[in-house]
């Protein structure tokens, strides 16, 4: 009983000494976080000292009884999520953490020497630390992942509504420059919208991923995210997308404050280059006209029934009319390019073409007919869709 109270008495000494020297050792344990630990630099001193303070007082609870608390009475979870948010990585954050108990062991193990503690003890005691510092590092990593996690899914939802704002025109002059600064966008460059969809298997958040990173070679910026069911964004340059299997409208290059005219035309033209069932990159230039197929519908449907409807009485023939029409236009209006694609006569295409304007009541030579032909035939590779005549007309 004797020789329990000594040695009882012994530990409270140290512990006692221990606690003596509590600011001396915090503050070399601050000094040497600053020069080992450079994300701690943003941490302010006083939060540092008051986790050291909370880390020192549970120690010397754990050295004086001998037991470690149950992780559920051990809450980290305020600094954890602190360091997160300053941007300190977890590995550094429990560096820093067992750089604290590494300096209160030998703490303890200076003084336990200096009044002869019982060998026994202090290794039991000193278990009982390193116990602790596993218990705290656990619970540390699972809330900082968590901290990350969200804090991960907060600026995402961030930039997503930063993006849909520019896109659709809703940001003041402030508000697009600030964003700016923030995501790596340059106000005094012009960029184009692009608004995209898969053509194959790939979904949406892995295609934005790869389209992104295809979009900023030789250090070009580009930013883009999922909204409304597809991805859309601005970039510096057009995409160059090898194999990957997209369908993309490109806008116009423009002023980051008028990039939302750019993304109005990029959507129309996303639009048109689904009808026709395109997979790549398409600009103005690519669609020219056939664009507004897409996007006149009534015209469309008007065209189809003034000259293709009439085609239809004729039945196989009829096809082979259309056929031929389609290809005078394509060459040039040339009767022996279009006999020798065909395999026939150029005979055979001047009856076909005389018929087509029998039954239409219209002149080939005239501009005005080819025009509207050309957008009838261009209306009929449409894909059936809501946007889309219907080819049959019903």
């Amino acid at each position: 009983m004797a020789g329990q109270q000594v040695a009882a008495a012994a530990l409270e000494a140290v512990i006692d000494a221990m606690r003596a020297q509590a600011d001396e050792v915090g503050d070399r344990l601050h000094t040497s976080l600053a020069d080992r630990i450079p994300s701690y630099r943003a941490v302010p001193r006083e939060l540092i000292e008051e986790v050291w303070d909370r880390h020192f007082r549970r120690a010397l609870a754990v050295l004086r009884d001998g037991w470690v608390p149950a992780p559920e009475d051990i809450d980290e979870a305020d600094v954890a999520r602190d360091r997160a948010a300053r941007g300190v990585p977890l590995d550094d954050g429990l560096r820093a953490f067992r750089g604290a108990l590494g300096a209160i062991r030998d703490l303890f193990l200076s003084e336990a020497a200096r009044h002869g503690l019982d060998p026994l003890l202090v290794v039991e005691r000193t278990t009982a630390l390193w116990e602790l510092a596993d218990t705290e590092s656990l619970q540390i990593a699972s809330v900082h992942r968590q901290a990350e996690v969200t804090a991960a899914l907060f600026d995402a939802r961030r930039r997503a509504d930063f993006l849909r704002g520019l896109l659709y025109g809703m940001l003041s002059t402030v508000e697009i420059h600030s964003g700016a600064a923030i995501y790596g966008l340059d106000p005094s460059q012009r960029y184009q919208a692009v608004r995209a969809l898969p053509s194959g298997g790939l979904g949406l958040d892995r295609l934005e991923q790869a389209l992104e990173a295809l979009c900023r070679p030789h250090g070009r910026t580009a930013m883009l995210a999922v909204l409304d069911e597809t991805i859309a964004g601005v970039v510096a340059a057009r995409p160059v997308i090898g194999e990957l299997e997209v369908t993309a409208g490109l806008g116009p290059p423009t002023e980051l404050g008028e990039v939302h005219l750019s993304f109005r035309t990029a959507g129309r033209l996303l639009d048109a280059a689904g009808a026709y069932g395109l997979r790549g990159v398409y600009d103005l230039g690519d669609l020219s006209w056939r664009a507004a197929v897409v996007a006149e519908p009534e015209l469309s449907r008007m065209l189809l029934a003034r000259y293709l409807r009439p085609l239809e009485a004729e039945g196989e023939f009829g096809t082979l009319i259309e056929e031929s029409v389609r290809l005078y236009l394509a060459t040039g209006r040339h009767f022996g390019e279009v006999a020798r694609i065909l395999h026939v006569h150029v005979n055979t295409v001047r009856y076909r073409l005389r018929r087509f304007e029998e039954l239409t009541g219209v002149h080939l030579d005239s501009p005005d007919t080819t025009v509207e032909i050309s957008w009838a035939l261009a209306a009929r590779e449409l894909r059936p869709g809501p946007w889309s005549p219907h080819p049959s007309l019903d």
